[in-house]
């Protein structure tokens, strides 16, 4: 049985210590559980051994690359031929046989690839199945560049001589089926629902800006009030905003302040959205870095001596507190509101400068003026001088205006505002040209129902928003 194996074409692998052998097969002890292979090569390079034999416990791995046959023929394997012998995939020390041996020089050479030639077989030579290589043409390849006839040897003039039929392959190519069924949808532009049955949806095409479940009908007016002031107001995303009557607006924030709404906390509120507003109309971060210390903006702050102009001062402390050059004017009066006097000695704190003088004011124009001049219930102020002086400032002067909670008056604004911001709810105001914006103070929606208002909050994801005339 061993001598079967005589003379097969081997490769063994003896792990990463002793490396890989080739070689030919010389002889087989079963006894002593030993292969020996003659004219050696390991891992690439010839042994200067004449024949090496190994143990079983030595060997991790046994492929034949040519078995030879009892008839002296040989065979080449189709596949990888390893022997699976228990023994001899055993793993363990080297011990090679002390009559032949590589030297140790040997097994530190480079792992090169080797080439077994395959013996000749009287047999393969005479078979007719097998195709023998054409010669080449035009000479050899020249030397180191061998020929693959596997690869090139084979004629492939053949079945050239005629044309392909290109419309008539074309015919055969239904490209509008295949287009639809790659869009998932059929002839007819109805979308396919992927079921067995070919049951098809709605003939609808999706864009890639519209969603595919279902939702429910959006409804833009939800906010209703039992007092209509005249006019309606519509959000970016197509809310309907209408707006209040002065009278029901302020009996809201009574109600509100019944229920801890103080009015402390409204004018913190609203100075922070006053305050984010006029941030984003001065730049924002594209203004407002470290690196644009020597180029700081400045805000005029035009404050009269009543709520509103507390609103104003409350905006002017926040702005100041974000690095902007806040001048604040509010003129000398007898007696201060307790609300005014608490927002000057915070605003005092912020080293901003504070000025009773339309003289006192800059000259040139500034980045922004902020107008608290007016108030919802004293129309008379317009006629006091400070007043009068303060305004023409503002008019004169070419910088952008931006008016804070703006009285409801029959006659037109003063002060030219390019933005107008209403808290809460918006009044029935003539901006003319002026934009609007809405902030949120803060008012709980159940107060809104205490006043008769069916309230459903229009900021979404924002404190301050911007009203469009509906």
């Amino acid at each position: 049985m061993a001598a079967d194996w005589l003379g097969s074409l081997v490769s063994i692998n003896c792990g990463p210590t002793l490396g890989m052998y080739q070689g030919e097969v010389s002889s087989v002890d079963q006894t002593s559980q030993t292969i020996s292979l003659r004219q050696p090569f390991h891992n690439g390079i010839r042994c200067s051994v004449p024949e090496v034999t190994f143990s079983a416990t030595d060997i991790k791995e046994l492929k034949f690359l040519d078995i030879q046959s009892q008839s002296g023929g040989s065979r080449k394997c189709t596949q990888e031929q390893v022997l699976s012998d228990p023994g001899i995939m055993s793993s363990g020390q080297s011990r090679l046989n002390g009559r032949a041996g590589c030297p140790a020089n040997s097994l530190r050479s480079n792992n090169a690839a080797i080439t077994v030639q395959n013996k000749a077989s009287p047999a393969s030579a005479s078979d007719p199945g097998l195709k023998q290589p054409i010669p080449k043409k035009n000479g050899g390849g020249g030397p180191g560049k061998p020929r693959d006839e596997e690869c090139f040897g084979a004629d492939t003039d053949d079945g050239l001589d005629t044309d392909f039929d290109f419309e008539g392959n074309l015919a055969l190519f239904d490209k509008a089926a295949v287009f639809s069924q790659i869009g998932g949808t059929d002839r007819n532009g109805a979308r396919s629902s992927g079921t067995p049955g070919g049951e098809r949806s709605t003939p609808t095409r999706y864009r890639h800006d519209e969603n595919i479940l279902d939702a429910k009908p959006v409804v833009y007016r939800q906010i209703t009030v039992s007092q209509h002031g005249g006019k309606e107001y519509c959000t970016d995303s197509g809310l309907v905003v209408p707006s209040v009557p002065f009278e029901l607006h302020k009996r809201l924030l009574a109600v509100a302040e019944q229920h801890g709404l103080s009015l402390e906390r409204r004018l913190e509120m609203t100075g922070v959205c006053a305050s984010q507003m006029a941030l984003t109309l001065l730049g924002g971060p594209n203004r407002l870095t470290p690196q644009n210390n020597h180029q700081r903006p400045t805000v005029a702050l035009l404050c009269g001596p009543h709520v509103q102009g507390a609103q104003g001062i409350s905006c002017g402390r926040h702005l100041a507190n974000h690095d902007v050059d806040v001048i604040l004017f509010i003129p000398n009066v007898v007696k201060m509101q307790e609300s005014i006097n608490n927002e000057l000695n915070l605003y005092s704190k912020t080293s901003s400068k504070q000025v009773a003088s339309i003289k006192d004011l800059p000259i040139g124009p500034v980045d922004l003026v902020i107008n608290c001049l007016d108030c919802h219930e004293n129309s008379l102020l317009r006629d006091q001088t400070w007043y009068q002086a303060a305004a023409d400032w503002a008019n004169q002067n070419r910088a952008p205006v931006l008016t804070i909670d703006p009285p409801v008056s029959g006659q037109k604004q003063v002060v030219e505002a390019k933005w107008t911001l209403s808290l809460g709810l918006p009044l029935p105001l003539d901006n003319g040209e002026a934009r609007v914006y809405l902030c949120d103070i803060g008012v709980p929606k159940q107060v809104f129902q205490e006043v008769g208002i069916n309230y459903h909050s229009p900021f979404g994801c924002k404190f301050v928003i911007p009203l469009h005339s509906a």
